[in-house]
């Protein structure tokens, strides 16, 4: 015939459309084989259907080629066969589509494609696989291979190597056949990685023990009679039984008695050199001191070197220890022995930091120019997930023994069961890890030769025939290339970020150091290690672990995970019994806030923060558990501590500016600015943040939550009468609102002024002004949890007896006709900062007259001054309050230093404009930069001033509720102390001190500048 896929009719049947790439040479084996005619494939279609829909269509019709010549006559046995067994045709295609290696064994062993038909009952036990691998040696006796009694093989030397080879790839094609059975002919069930890996390693263990059996008989050939009782612990993946179908089985031999290790170790040897030949390298050099330790111990032997010798990676190995041949009570024994030690090793000193080191180093061992490509070690690759888990499982398994699963999947399955993982990351790392070793796994599969090597990103061809291999299909080869690389990547990345998620997990390294006792302790020794980590009452701190971590729930599995960690992190702050109280609480509050707990176990550095704010501040807690979202801010230090004020403060008006009804729309300020409260005290507690972005901070939302209720006010006032807005208003700072120096617990002392608009008088203007004020004073007054918001206005002229709001022109008046020099210093203070801008800065700038006086203070009005700060000194420092330790009207506190700067300005800033500036410690700096104050003096009192700021904010920190005392009680000075950025153990008498010394510096500068002593 001329064309092969030519018909004398003119049509073209061709055999491209099954997807091989030589229509031509396939049109001729078809015809070799029976299955193509002139016509097409006719009632060959079928096979001709599963043979396109193999991994590489030419390579599985090639193997079938040559499997018919070595057949010979049985060839029509086994082409009826495929045509009548869809189960044969889809194990057998799915194999030779794939496999290389099998059709050289096929074409060997010619009957053995009858293993892969239906009806064919394939050994599936490790006692079947054994017993047929023991049939091919003729081995004799009953019993355990490897012991005494046991079946000793009647084949030996290169003939019981052959025969166990041929045996172990027959039991191979087994499994693949089931394998890949559904991708030739995908209505035949789909076997899972974890059966293919399970199988895998009871066809390993099996053809272990038929390689002992082989070399008993060695060495009874060799004299010596009694066999030495030797066990064959496996470890690695055979051990985990997750075995490749080509892998070095790592294992460990134990003897059972010193007087039996030479013996012993010739029978271990024999066993090696049967194995290596006929299945598998035997790697023993995961016993201790490695290659250079002796082959086989006794059980004594192996735990003096472990509880003496061993590295961090040694105990890690031993997870997956398992007996599997020899000696049965032997290898039990071994494993009851060295579990404790695998379940302690996270205790040893630097165990988190060494499991990562050898890590690092593995994957800094694969070349740089396959890195990419390495399925095993490289970034991404299997090792990440697999140290992930293996570290997770020695840190968190001391506890939970339901996380001492020898499988990574099974471990990996019950981390996100028991909370350890989340379950969406749990889920995709076992997704990804299957897809992984399944891509191994058609790899090696290939030539049956050990490789983790992901194809060439630019072989086209070989890519596409291990896109098929593992399922993914296309209508293009490019397509399917290109699918399968995007695949790779895409697990690749997934598994790299997840192992840095959970592998560098700071929860790791503090729950590493919790003594494993401590986290299964009885109630009594419980109390005692409480009580020794410095909590005052262990029996409440008992009752609040308990409430935490009762019944079997997801939430409580997770508290049970964090809390030994906790208590560490607690026992180290000022109050721990506080703080575990405060944890309870807010985690009770947050119950059914479904990202709380992750957030704890997945962000170390939150859980870290949150004990160090818990167990030093009352405040912190009442305000999380109506701010929750903070705690996502602790993992950010920038996002936490670096906020602008005014990034702050327009969020909050623009979000009240939503809400027409104002009730609602101060609620919405309220909750915005507990937002800001909580997120400025973590920041400050923390040590993240300077004390004058603090107070600048606080200012700076205070002033925001005015500038929404007056928006609001004048809503709802001008509502009422018929929408109209008869009169400006601008909201004046007064004190240290106007300072831009706001505390925790600071009032908003203000000034209104009002001014009409277009038509109005001025009466109507102030009289809408008044309810405008009023409507303020009582939204920002209602009760609430919060740090309240009072609005100070006893600063106007006339005090509590004065009108709420006046025009500008009015209050010029008052300050000119009656204004005292005490008003004159309040105004040195007075900043618009909220309402008519323009309005606010003119009225400012018409009191520089005042505040400013030309020719400065004559010296009757300074005297009044001073003898008005001796006044408040004597009588408004609350009784029984301690004049050294007072910050606000203290020697040497705020009063002090703040009337000193004020003194100054009134007499020089007419002089001196560089010190018309309503700020504490701008102020004090310009005063010395213009001669009035000494530079020392100057430093002392910013030092004094900013000191006295800081312990008042602290003491509002600690306490929950403002108070200008420094506290006496110890635990509540201590807390002060942390607060302030003491060491953690600072004795409090050394924080008296300070603050004694500095504010005693400064009383010494006000006596000296504003007493004139």
């Amino acid at each position: 015939m001329a064309n092969s896929n030519s018909s004398r009719s003119g049509s073209v049947p061709s055999t491209a459309r099954y997807g091989f790439s030589d229509a031509s040479r396939a049109g001729d084996q078809l015809r070799r084989v029976g299955w193509w005619s002139d016509t097409g494939p006719g009632e060959s279609e079928p096979i001709v259907a599963a043979l396109s829909r193999t991994p590489d269509p030419d390579l599985a019709l090639l193997s079938l080629d040559r499997i018919r010549e070595a057949v010979g006559s049985g060839w029509a046995e086994l082409s009826r066969a495929l045509a009548d067994d869809i189960g044969l045709r889809g194990r057998l295609f799915g194999v030779l589509g794939d496999s290389t290696a099998f059709a050289d064994h096929l074409v060997a062993n010619p009957g053995d494609w009858r293993r892969l038909r239906s009806d064919t009952v394939q050994p599936s036990t490790l006692h079947e696989r054994t017993a047929v691998l023991l049939a091919s040696v003729e081995a004799d006796g009953d019993g355990v291979p490897g012991t005494e009694g046991g079946p000793v093989a009647t084949f030996h030397g290169p003939e019981a190597v052959s025969a166990l080879r041929g045996t172990y790839r027959g039991l191979l094609l087994d499994v693949a056949g089931n394998d890949m059975a559904s991708v030739a002919e995908p209505s035949l069930p789909t076997m899972p990685y974890e059966s293919v890996a399970a199988n895998l390693s009871d066809v390993a263990v099996a053809a272990l023990r038929a390689a002992l059996s082989v070399a008993v008989a060695e060495l009874q050939r060799s004299g010596v009679d009694e066999v030495p009782r030797l066990a064959v612990i496996a470890m690695g993946k055979c051990g985990g039984r997750e075995l490749n179908y080509v892998s070095d089985v790592d294992v460990v031999f134990v003897a059972h008695s010193e007087s039996e290790i030479p013996a012993a170790t010739r029978l271990a040897s024999l066993m090696m050199r049967v194995a290596g030949p006929a299945f598998f390298e035997v790697d023993a050099a995961l016993r201790p001191e490695g290659k250079a330790g002796a082959l086989v111990r006794t059980l004594d032997g192996h735990l003096s070197y472990y509880r003496r010798w061993a590295r961090t990676w040694e105990f890690q190995a031993l997870l997956k220890a398992r007996p599997v041949a020899g000696d049965e009570e032997l290898g039990d024994r071994y494993l009851e022995a060295v579990q404790p030690l695998v379940w302690t090793a996270a205790e040893r000193e630097g165990f988190v930091a060494d499991v990562r080191s050898m890590r690092r180093r593995v994957e800094e061992h694969v070349p740089s120019e396959l890195v990419e490509r390495e399925l095993k070690l490289g970034r991404g690759g299997l090792r990440d997930v697999e140290f992930a888990v293996q570290l997770l499982q020695m840190v968190h398994g001391r506890s939970d023994g339901s996380l001492r699963s020898k499988s990574t999947l099974d471990a990996l399955l019950a981390l996100g069961d028991g909370g350890y993982v989340a379950r969406a990351d749990a889920a995709d790392l076992v997704d990804s890890y299957r897809f992984l070793r399944t891509v191994e796994h058609r790899l090696q599969l290939r030539q049956l030769r050990r490789t983790h090597l992901f194809p060439p990103f630019d072989d086209a061809d070989a890519l596409t025939v291990l896109a098929r291999a593992v399922g993914l299909r296309s209508s293009g080869r490019n397509t399917a290339a290109q699918a399968l690389v995007g695949e790779f990547r895409r697990h690749g990345n997934r598994v790299r970020r997840l192992h840095e998620k959970l592998f560098y997990r700071p929860l790791l390294e503090a729950v590493a150091k919790v003594p494993t006792a401590a986290l299964r302790l009885t109630t009594s020794a419980a109390v005692e290690r409480l009580a020794a980590l410095g909590y005052t009452s262990p029996e409440g701190a008992l009752r609040h672990i308990g409430a935490l971590t009762a019944g079997m729930s997801r939430r409580a599995s997770i508290q049970g995970t964090l809390l030994p960690m906790l208590l560490d992190l607690l026992a180290n702050t000022p109050d721990p019994d506080g703080g575990l109280l405060a944890y309870r609480k807010v985690s009770e509050a947050l119950a059914e806030t479904p990202w709380y707990l992750r957030l704890l176990r997945d962000e170390g550095v939150v859980a870290e923060r949150l004990a160090q704010l818990l167990g030093t501040s009352k405040l912190v807690p009442e305000l999380l558990v109506r701010a929750p979202e903070v705690l996502r801010l602790l993992s950010d230090t920038s996002a936490l501590a670096e906020r602008d004020p005014m990034e702050a403060a327009v969020s909050l008006r623009s979000a009240v500016a939503r809400y027409s009804e104002p009730q609602r729309a101060v609620s919405a300020a309220r909750s915005l600015r507990r937002h800001e409260l909580l997120r400025i005290a973590c920041g400050d507690l923390l040590g993240l943040m300077e004390p004058t972005t603090v107070f600048g901070a606080l200012s700076s939302i205070w002033v925001a939550v005015l500038e929404s209720a007056l928006d609001v006010a004048v809503r709802d006032v001008a509502s009422r009468s018929d929408g109209e807005v008869p009169a400006r208003i601008a909201v004046i700072g007064m004190g240290r609102l106007g300072g831009n120096e706001l505390g925790y617990g600071s009032d908003a002392d203000v000034m209104f002024v009002c001014e009409p608009v277009g038509e109005a008088d001025e009466r109507t203007a102030v009289r809408f002004a008044t309810s405008v004020v009023e409507q303020v004073r009582r939204l920002l007054g209602a009760p609430s949890q919060d740090p309240p918001l009072e609005v100070d206005i006893d600063l106007r002229p006339e005090g509590r007896q004065g009108s709420l709001v006046r025009t500008p022109d009015s209050y010029l008046t008052y300050y000119r006709r009656w204004g005292e020099a005490w008003e004159a210093q309040a105004l040195l203070r007075a900043r618009a900062v909220a309402g008519d801008r323009d309005l606010g800065e003119r009225f400012c700038r018409s009191i520089d007259l005042i505040r400013y006086p030309e020719g400065g203070l004559d010296e009757a009005k300074a005297r009044e001054i001073r003898r008005i700060k001796a006044r408040v000194d004597s009588e408004r420092l609350p009784r029984g309050a301690d004049p050294a330790t007072h910050t606000k009207l203290g020697r040497g506190g705020l009063a002090d230093v703040e009337w000193t700067l004020q003194l100054l300005q009134l007499q020089h800033a007419h002089e001196f404009p560089e010190l018309r500036t309503t700020s504490t410690v701008k102020g004090l700096r310009s005063a010395a930069a213009v001669g009035v104050l000494e530079a020392g003096d100057a430093d002392e009192l910013i030092e004094a001033w900013t000191l006295a700021m800081r312990v008042r904010n602290a003491v509002m920190l600690v306490r929950g509720k403002p108070d200008d005392q420094l506290p006496k009680h110890t635990r509540e000075l201590s807390a002060v102390a942390a607060a302030l950025g003491y060491p953690a153990g600072v004795d409090t008498g050394e924080v008296v001190d300070d603050y004694l010394r500095v504010t005693r510096h400064a009383r010494a500068v006000v006596e000296r500048v504003f007493y004139g002593s």
